[in-house]
């Protein structure tokens, strides 16, 4: 039975950028399990499982904008140093998960530190990047009634 909407699927996949670095990979651990169709992965990549089936195995290429968007520029905001929530030192690439005001919680990367401030970039770490995938289908079932 091929993917279709509401299908619970078992994935595993290798997720590289265009230089060919690998980010993520299931290759030594458990598939990724998720539902087709309802918004648990990117979108780029769930529009290109449709229809595969178990043991199927695809190269999937997903633009920025079908994936976490453009890096935007107004997205990087510069903060005093007192009112960054984090103790200790700062070094430039660092990842931080933040909680807004409204109770999400959002990935930071310092994009600078000074003795007095801190520029964060407030896109997704991959904002701006195509990604490449490789994945093979492990398993299909049918979505419940």
């Amino acid at each position: 039975m091929g993917i279709t909407q509401f299908s619970r699927v078992k994935m595993h996949y290798t997720l590289k950028l265009d230089n060919g670095e690998i980010l993520e990979t299931t290759e030594n651990d458990e598939p990724l399990e998720f539902i087709y169709g309802v918004g648990e992965i990117i979108p780029g990549l769930e529009r290109e499982l449709e229809g595969m089936n178990p043991g199927e195995e695809k190269h999937i290429v997903v633009p920025p904008e079908e994936a976490y968007g453009p890096r935007n520029p107004n997205a990087v905001i510069t903060v005093p140093r007192e009112e960054f929530p984090v103790e200790g030192e700062l070094e430039e690439g660092m990842i931080f998960r933040l909680r807004r005001e409204d109770g999400m919680v959002m990935s930071v990367t310092i994009a600078g530190v000074s003795e007095n401030d801190v520029t964060l970039d407030l896109n997704h770490p991959l904002a701006g990047k195509t990604l490449h995938f490789d994945v093979k289908i492990e398993e299909v079932e049918e979505p419940e009634a």
